[in-house]
């Protein structure tokens, strides 16, 4: 009898690719099934319903979906500047009115609600768009974009904030974008999983990875590989951490979650991680 293999997702973002690699190609490719979607909400979604036992989702919805573990030592964020979460802009800041949100996107959505209200002191208008720059600055004042999309837009007259960058500058600490996560009754199912060595495997794949993505996002290998390098930081370190509690601190005094809950680690195999 063929053994089920447990159903991963993430999204197909190339700053995901690092994780997932592995799992789609690499050493670990007959340990699991991995499904993507362009969207990491819809990452959350199929985690939420049961659909998959672990998913990379963002950050804030291990505060909203019940049951789950973190898995230690791994994660998308960035210790300065990501580069491909921002806040594109028609006007200057303390003209901002209307703010489009992508709907790919739960953490970075929230992020922006908690800079305008906790450190902006500004009350704007939020509303969700598919992520099109053009189509959501011709409804609002400003739009933030996440992933692939945020590197390729014409900036061009724009304004553009960079949210890691805007919250190490107002905080001091590093942001965490997305974990991954495994509904705890699936635990013993992703076992023989080990999301660490996946992760090493691919960061030496930056590279390649880097080059893959070029012709589909229109540019240059030299500038994805320096994104990969340097932007995006893969790790789950103690400032790391830091940051995420104090994120997520935030997110409960503006109501975006109910409640902050302490993080509940999968217990790691010996062997993997």
């Amino acid at each position: 009898m063929a053994v089920e293999l447990p159903i991963i997702a993430a999204s197909d973002y190339l700053n995901s690719a690092v994780l997932m690699e592995d799992f789609l190609t690499g050493e670990q490719r007959q340990r699991c099934r991995l499904i993507t979607d362009a969207a990491p909400a819809r990452c959350a979604e199929l985690l939420r319903q049961g659909d998959v036992a672990a998913a990379l989702i963002p950050a804030i919805e291990y505060q909203r979906i019940p049951g789950l573990l973190a898995v230690p030592g791994v994660a998308i964020g960035s210790k300065h500047t990501v580069r491909s979460v921002v806040m594109a802009a028609k006007k200057p800041l303390p003209e901002i009115r209307t703010v489009a949100l992508d709907t790919s996107s739960r953490t970075s959505v929230s992020l922006i609600r908690i800079l305008f209200a906790e450190f902006y002191r500004r009350e704007v208008a939020f509303h969700p768009a598919p992520p099109d720059v053009p189509h959501m600055l011709a409804e609002a004042d400003a739009a933030v974009i996440i992933g692939d999309p945020a590197l390729t837009f014409d900036r061009t007259g724009l304004h553009v904030f960079d949210l890691a960058g805007e919250w190490r500058r107002l905080t001091g600490l590093p942001f965490v974008f997305a974990i991954w996560a495994v509904r705890e009754s699936a635990r013993e199912a992703v076992a023989g999983l080990d999301f660490v060595a996946a992760r090493d495997a691919g960061l030496r794949a930056r590279p390649a990875l880097a080059a893959r993505y070029a012709p589909r996002l229109g540019l240059p290998v030299e500038t994805l590989v320096t994104y990969l390098e340097e932007n995006i930081h893969y790790g789950l370190e103690a400032d790391d951490l830091a940051g995420l509690t104090h994120y997520w601190t935030l997110a409960a005094r503006h109501r975006l979650i109910d409640e902050v809950r302490p993080l509940r680690w999968l217990p790691v195999t010996p062997g993997c991680g």
